[in-house]
């Protein structure tokens, strides 16, 4: 029995188009990372990472991550802190992000961002925190939601991706908005997360022409 079991037979049973999706590609391999050192490294990568290409922000945020390893070998708030603005952009960063990623820092050293409560925390109250740091959008709180805490229930209405695989798997015309977004998902509560995953398959096979 795999983790997304459940999701899996929900959402099959909740739509017949989703269904079919699902059948064509196989389990949901979607996975969380949810050791709260990896709350940090996956904040500074996904704000390293923002508007660049898979393989532009693996590259920034290899240098970014070796800036800050502590004597453990761990990505360390505090050692990061410790590397001025030039070195750091030395590493590839803009001034903009450079900025971002020492405020992600000096928030979690001050304590102001208590990364290891995040869980015990509700989905809307783990986005205002997180999007108190600067750089910090919705958009990235979900993904954190999704993939760093394995919340089952999020649907990014602001995701190109997701509306571009709605519009596809609902045959619709144009874009959808978010309230019609949150409409046409609703049957697949509480399992959206899983559900977001499969739209995401279905964008990359219209990509590639599949």
């Amino acid at each position: 029995m795999t983790p997304h079991d459940n999701a899996v037979r929900h959402l099959s049973a909740a739509d017949e188009r989703l269904g079919a999706l699902i059948a064509r590609v196989g389990p949901c391999l979607m996975g969380a990372r949810a050791a709260e050192s990896d709350h940090f490294e996956g904040l500074v990568s996904a704000i390293a990472s923002q508007q660049l290409s898979t393989k532009a922000a693996a590259t920034i945020f290899a240098r970014v991550k070796a800036l800050g390893l502590d004597e453990t070998g761990k990505l360390h708030p505090a050692t990061l802190l410790a590397r001025d603005e030039a070195t750091l952009r030395g590493a590839g960063l803009s001034g903009q992000k450079t900025r971002y990623i020492r405020d992600v820092c000096d928030k979690v050293c001050s304590g102001a961002l208590a990364l290891h409560t995040l869980h015990e925390k509700d989905d809307e109250a783990v986005i205002e925190a997180l999007c108190s740091v600067k750089g910090v959008g919705r958009w990235t709180a979900e993904m954190f939601l999704m993939f760093r805490l394995g919340r089952p229930d999020i649907l990014p209405v602001g995701d190109l991706g997701i509306q571009k695989g709605m519009m596809r798997l609902f045959g619709l015309r144009k874009l959808p908005t978010p309230e019609k977004m949150v409409k046409l998902a609703k049957p697949f509560q509480p399992y959206r997360s899983a559900a977001c995953w499969y739209l995401w398959r279905l964008t990359e096979e219209k990509a590639t022409g599949a």
